[in-house]
């Protein structure tokens, strides 16, 4: 029985967090020799040391999923699979961004279907206390995301971001990976969707080239790509919130199991204009489609 049908939910809302932060602390303590073995400057030692983080950080997933259960009653969301997971097989996934949660979210919807997952994050979520650690043990492609202004300065930096991607999709050939990418690097409001001008109601436009890139260093190693959708329940206030206090009901994730097409994954997406038009023509396609299915979600909510 959830303890969100007893206890306020503001009350649930704090309980989940002391008992989210207590597990990560625990797992963190456990994963913290092994993150010490990381940083020998020795190749097959950082590798064991990965792995055995990678498994720790699996178990925190796993005890996650234990905490949900007990405060909201398992799943909040309605989830649909369509399409058949590989077992120790690696996958390239793609979603929209709504809130912070999108991303134990995820976690949670993807544990037991595949490989613990990796995100591109922001450079600035290094210095995060315990997470920024954690997640360079892992080999989680950290992005420095730089801005037109600088690029104009310094074309070098444009291209930064896309061998940081390369050296990361390098590293899990070595072992099967989820690779998760936000396509639209940052959370999705109005506001954003204003400012830049985004042709569609409830995403941002996709950014394309750590998409290129994954693909192009690591597509063949894919069995799939991995497309999800995620569709909050419309609240006052706060998403993230809504959901560590049990308050999403009647949330919405769409998972779709697709073949990478075979002439989207060793282009040039920097050097050759009629890849690049095609490469972007196929992921706008994507992204139309899951536009259509936000705005029929949102519709049944």
């Amino acid at each position: 029985m959830a303890l969100s049908k007893f206890l306020p939910k503001h009350i649930t809302g704090i309980l989940t967090v002391v008992l989210m932060t207590t597990c990560i602390t625990f797992w963190f303590v456990v994963m913290l020799p092994f993150i010490v073995l990381r940083l020998l400057p020795v190749h097959r030692v950082q590798r064991w040391a990965s792995g055995r983080c990678v498994a720790i950080a699996t178990w925190w997933v796993g005890s996650n999923k234990r905490i949900y259960a007990l405060m909201h009653g398992g799943q909040q969301a309605t989830v649909n699979i369509r399409g058949q997971f590989k077992p120790h097989s690696s996958y390239l996934v793609i979603s929209n961004h709504s809130a912070w949660a999108d991303i134990v979210v995820l976690f949670d919807v993807l544990h037991g279907h595949s490989p613990f997952g990796r995100f591109f994050l922001k450079q600035q979520l290094i210095w995060v206390p315990i997470v920024g650690v954690v997640c360079w043990a892992m080999d989680f492609p950290f992005m420095k995301r730089h801005s037109r202004q600088a690029i104009a300065k310094n074309p070098a930096l444009a291209t930064q971001d896309l061998e940081t991607t390369r050296r990361a999709c390098a590293v899990y050939k070595e072992s099967p990976a989820t690779v998760i990418n936000f396509l639209e690097g940052t959370r999705f409001t109005p506001a954003k969707q204003a400012k830049t001008k985004s042709p569609y109601k409830h995403l941002l436009s996709p950014k394309y080239g750590g998409l290129s890139a994954a693909l192009n260093a690591m597509g063949e190693q894919f069995a799939g790509l991995v497309n999800v959708t995620i569709a909050y329940q419309p609240v006052q206030g706060n998403l993230t919130w809504s959901w560590l206090c049990g308050q999403q009901a009647g949330m919405h994730i769409e998972i779709e199991i697709l073949d990478i097409p075979a002439d989207m994954v060793a282009g040039d997406f920097g050097g050759d204009p009629a890849f690049k038009t095609a490469f972007k023509q196929w992921v706008n396609g994507l992204w139309a489609d899951k536009d259509a299915l936000l705005a029929r979600l949102k519709q049944h909510q």
